[in-house]
């Protein structure tokens, strides 16, 4: 039987993102990081809720919503757990997922005045620690 891996997340009222947008964020991005590894088991859903101080139906959404898009697997009786990577959307989806966070990215960035290359430099020391533990 699998051990329920702590989620280290936060939500914040101030995000300009939904709370269950905050959620999906955080769990995807650990799953992608492999801070979350397969096949680990999630916490139960009013387990989250508390650690959260959120309502359980936003984390049900959250969880939901992870399952459908193939990051989590849902088992019968014994919870939720990381699912196997797989390409879980095509890839016109994911070039258009792309397109629309590179949008909003840049959106809110043109705005700080920073040189490109400061805004390259800053993107590749967040991502890098990141690709690197997914890839260990």
């Amino acid at each position: 039987m699998s051990k329920t891996v702590p989620l280290f997340l936060s939500v914040s009222p101030g995000d300009p993102r939904s709370i269950v947008r905050q959620i999906t964020d955080g769990i995807r991005l650990s799953i992608a990081s492999g801070q979350l590894p397969v096949g680990a088991q999630l916490p139960s859903v009013r387990g989250l809720a508390l650690q959260l101080t959120v309502n359980p139906k936003t984390v049900a959404k959250a969880y939901g919503e992870l399952a459908n898009d193939g990051w989590l697997d849902a088992r019968q009786g014994l919870g939720l757990f990381v699912a196997a990577p797989r390409q879980r959307l095509s890839s016109s989806e994911l070039e258009r997922r792309l397109s629309l966070a590179l949008e909003a990215f840049s959106a809110e960035v043109i705005g700080l005045d920073y040189p490109l290359e400061h805004i390259l430099d800053r993107i590749r020391a967040d991502l890098a620690p990141l690709l690197d533990k997914r890839s260990a």
